[in-house]
C-alpha cells in the first residue's frame, strides 16, 4: 500500500478519525492494500499525520469491527480478506460509518438533506372540537409527576387508572356492567379485533357473522385470520336475526345504537332477541359502541351489554370520535370467559397503546374534562349536523339520510360519476365524503361533517355541489 496521507478537511464538520477511517477504508475496497498486507502502527501513523494516537486508534477500531482489518497481539494490523461483489452489485461509497445505505442499488440519503417539514393537513379541520389546552395538561403531568412509570413497560391489559376510568365512564354513561380487570386496551380498533380473533379460537368459534353494509376494517381482520364470514343485511331496525347460523357456535359483529354506515338502531324487542340467539346458540355477541354517545336528538341510547344477564356480550368502544383521530386508543370490555383466557395468554403479549397517552387519557377522564368534552361536541356536532342538511337541500340531486347521530351523514347523489371520481372531487375542497354503494344513476357517499368549521359550511357544500 502507498503511503497513508489523507487530505484532512477540517472545514467539513467530519471527525478526523472519519476521514482516515474512509480513506484507508478506500485503498482497500479499491485494491490499493491488498489482503495480509501491514498496516503502519498506531504511533507511526499519529506521527506522520500529525494526529493524537487516540485519533488513530479510533480509525483503525472503526475499520476492525466493520471487518476491513484485523489485530494481531504483538504484531500489528493488517488488512483482511474482503469479498469483492462484481458489476453492478459493487456497493456506492460512502456505506461505512456515518452512513446508512438503503438497500442494494438504492442512493443514499445525503447526510446534510433537510428534513421534510410538518404541514397542516390538506382537509378541512375545525380545532374547536377538542380542548388541546386541558389535553396538554394531563400529558405534562404525567411527564412531569409519572416520569419513573414511564421507563417501564406498560400492562398488556392497559394501565390500571385508565382501565378504572373507562369502566366507571361507561357504566355511568352507557349503562355498560363492567369493572378495571374486564376492560382490556389496545392501539385502535382493528388491534382490539386482531386480540379478540385470538380469544374467539381459544373459544372454539370459527365462524363469524357481520353486517352488510358494516365497518369494513373489521370485517378485513377477521377475513385475514382465517374465520369463515357470513353477511347479514341490514334493515331499519338493525341486522336480520333471522339469517344468523343457528347450527353453530359463532359471533356477529353488530353496531345496535348506531348502525355504520346506515346509523339503523336496533329497538328494546330486537335486543333481546338478539340476546336469545346467542344464548339458544352458545354464542357471542361482538357490540361495537361506535359513535353511541354522539346522538343529537335526545339522550343515547343504552348500550345492548347491558341487556345481557347470560354473559354473552364482548363489548368494543373507542376513543378517535370523541377526542381526536390520531389518538388511537380503544377498548373491550370482555365477559368472563375472554377474561379467563386473557389472563392465560396475556404473558405473550406487549401493550401496542402508548403508555403517555393511556395515563393522560386517565387523568383527563378524571379531572372530568372528557365527558365535559363529550357535552359540548354533542351540542356542536349537532349544529353542524342542521347546517349540512340545511346546505344540501337547496341543491339538487342529493338526498341527505338523518340519522340524529355519529360524524357522518350518509348521502344519496344521483349523478353518472363513480363512487370514486365524487370522492377526489370531495377531497379537492379538503372535504371527506366515502363511496359506500352504486348503481346507474345513483352513488351512496358517506359524507364527513366532524371536522368541518359550523361558520363555513354553508359555503363549503355549496362548492361541493357544484363539483358534484
Amino acid at each position: 500500500m502507498k503511503a497513508i496521507m489523507p487530505d484532512f478537511d477540517k472545514e467539513s464538520g467530519a471527525p478526523l478519525y472519519l476521514q482516515l477511517f474512509e480513506y484507508i477504508k478506500d485503498a482497500i475496497l479499491s485494491g490499493e492494500a491488498v489482503y495480509g498486507e501491514k498496516l503502519p502502527s498506531l504511533r507511526n501513523l499519529s506521527e506522520s499525520l500529525s494526529i493524537s494516537i487516540t485519533t488513530a486508534e479510533q480509525a483503525y477500531a472503526q475499520l476492525e469491527v466493520e471487518g476491513y482489518i484485523a489485530s494481531r497481539p504483538r504484531s500489528g494490523y493488517f488488512v483482511r480478506d474482503i469479498y469483492q461483489p462484481r458489476g453492478d452489485d459493487v456497493l456506492s461509497r460512502g456505506t461505512g460509518a456515518g452512513s446508512k445505505p438503503s438497500g442494494t442499488g438504492a442512493a443514499v440519503i445525503p447526510v446534510n438533506l433537510k428534513a421534510p417539514a410538518i404541514e397542516e393537513p390538506d382537509m378541512v379541520f375545525d380545532l374547536s372540537t377538542f380542548d388541546f389546552a386541558k389535553w396538554k395538561k394531563c400529558v405534562s403531568r404525567v411527564l412531569t409527576d409519572y416520569q419513573s412509570n414511564l421507563l417501564f413497560e406498560g400492562d398488556p391489559q392497559g394501565e390500571e387508572l385508565l382501565r378504572y376510568e373507562v369502566s366507571r365512564y361507561l357504566y355511568s354513561s352507557r349503562g355498560v356492567r363492567c369493572n378495571p380487570d374486564s376492560v382490556l386496551i389496545a392501539a385502535g380498533t382493528q388491534q382490539i379485533t386482531s386480540s379478540l380473533a385470538t380469544m374467539l379460537r381459544q373459544l372454539k368459534i370459527d365462524h363469524v357473522s357481520v353486517e352488510e353494509p358494516g365497518y369494513q376494517p373489521v370485517i378485513t381482520s377477521f377475513a385475514n385470520r382465517g374465520f369463515a364470514l357470513s353477511h347479514i343485511p341490514v334493515r331499519t331496525d338493525g341486522i336480520a336475526i333471522e339469517r344468523l347460523p343457528g347450527n353453530i357456535r359463532s359471533a356477529v359483529y353488530t353496531s345496535p345504537s348506531n348502525q355504520f354506515p346506515t346509523g339503523a338502531v336496533m329497538p328494546i324487542r330486537r335486543r333481546y332477541e338478539l340476546l336469545e340467539w346467542a344464548r339458544e346458540n352458545d354464542s357471542y355477541i361482538i357490540e361495537d359502541d361506535y359513535d353511541s354517545e354522539l346522538r343529537y336528538i335526545g339522550k343515547p341510547i343504552p348500550a345492548l351489554q347491558g341487556l345481557d344477564t347470560k354473559d354473552r356480550v364482548i363489548y368494543l368502544g373507542s376513543f378517535s370520535s370523541t377526542l381526536f383521530s390520531a389518538i388511537k386508543i380503544s377498548y373491550m370490555v370482555m365477559p368472563a370467559a375472554l377474561s379467563d383466557i386473557f389472563r392465560t395468554i396475556a404473558g405473550q403479549y406487549t401493550q401496542t397503546c402508548s403508555k403517555t397517552e393511556q395515563l393522560a387519557l386517565g387523568l383527563f377522564m378524571e379531572q372530568g374534562s372528557y365527558q365535559t368534552g363529550i357535552k359540548k361536541l354533542r351540542r356542536l356536532n349537532g349544529q353542524k349536523l342542521q347546517a349540512v342538511i340545511a346546505a344540501f337541500s337547496k341543491g339538487r340531486g342529493v338526498e341527505t339520510v338523518n340519522t340524529h347521530s355519529g360524524i357522518n351523514i350518509m348521502l344519496k347523489v344521483k349523478t353518472h360519476k363513480s363512487g370514486v371520481t365524487l370522492q377526489k372531487e370531495a377531497e379537492e375542497l379538503g372535504l371527506l365524503a366515502v363511496p359506500l354503494a352504486g348503481e346507474k344513476g345513483l352513488q351512496h357517499m358517506n359524507f364527513y361533517f366532524n371536522q368541518l368549521p359550523l361558520s363555513e359550511i354553508p359555503k363549503l357544500i355549496e362548492a361541493l355541489l357544484e363539483k358534484w
